[in-house]
């Protein structure tokens, strides 16, 4: 299996906007460590590209997404400079192919983590600050036509990230676990949740990345930061839609998708 060209179809798929037939049915010898191979392949060509790693992104939280792929582990991928954006920035439907969002809670990182053996306590000493977070997540297959070895290798379906602004040190939460998020669609109510759905308790899933990665060499370095995974389900959205979660402690966080004509005029 030529995982350098599996990556540039992937690559390519970004590029032109055209996305491609699902891996698993064009390489079906593909597997968990050549889909991981594949999306560190895409990494590294856009690092040597001049872009930096800023987070990492960890995916399939839920007990939903996981039954609905038949898997009962979580992904990761990797959040670089370019895909990073301010709330006041709005977002773009043109950058994307088939985009949605989804709101979670992100762990920012005074110190390194490096596992294996990584521990929860040690998740809580490296943590600097937590803010609510939105991921833009998008395909590059077809339709969403996923299995897991296809959202793998397409750096676990990450597209882009949005940070709020208000910093909460750990010590000031009660119980991390029972964090509540109301969601709302251009003022309506949308959804709601807590950080309960993800794996339990959102430090759990950065534990188990920091273990993860830690195969590959990879680890989580100080100034970095995690989107610890979904609290609800993904969200598709069109240009003029605009999003709020309101995470309660942690604040709010917002997306806005600008329309293409305020684009065109430079606004």
């Amino acid at each position: 299996m030529d995982i350098q060209l599996i990556a540039e179809e992937l690559l390519e798929a970004e590029r032109t906007k055209l996305p491609i037939a699902p891996l698993t049915e064009t390489y079906e010898n593909i597997t968990v460590a050549s889909a991981y191979a594949t999306q560190l392949a895409q990494i590294h060509q856009k690092i040597d590209a001049g872009a930096t790693i800023k987070g990492l992104k960890i995916g399939l939280t839920s007990k939903a997404m996981q039954e609905m792929l038949n898997v009962y582990t979580p992904d990761y991928g990797f959040i670089l400079d370019t895909m990073v954006y301010d709330e006041a920035e709005g977002l773009f439907t043109e950058t994307f192919i088939q985009p949605k969002v989804e709101f979670e809670i992100a762990f920012i990182f005074k110190k390194a983590l490096k596992g294996p053996n990584v521990t929860v306590q040690d998740v809580i000493d490296a943590t600097d600050y937590v803010v609510p977070a939105v991921e833009v997540i998008d395909s590059r297959i077809t339709n969403w036509k996923i299995k897991f070895e296809d959202t793998v290798a397409d750096n676990g379906s990450s597209a882009g990230a949005i940070l709020g602004k208000k910093r909460t040190p750990l010590k000031d939460i009660k119980d991390i676990t029972n964090i509540s998020m109301i969601v709302k669609k251009n003022g309506e109510f949308l959804d709601e949740s807590t950080s309960a759905a993800v794996l339990g308790n959102p430090l759990h899933a950065v534990v188990w990345l920091a273990n993860e990665v830690s195969a590959y060499g990879i680890s989580i370095e100080l100034g970095m930061f995690v989107l610890s995974g979904a609290l609800s389900k993904a969200v598709t959205f069109e240009a003029g839609d605009e999003f709020e979660a309101d995470f309660g402690i942690l604040g709010k966080v917002s997306a806005n998708i600008l329309k293409e004509a305020v684009k065109s005029a430079g606004l």
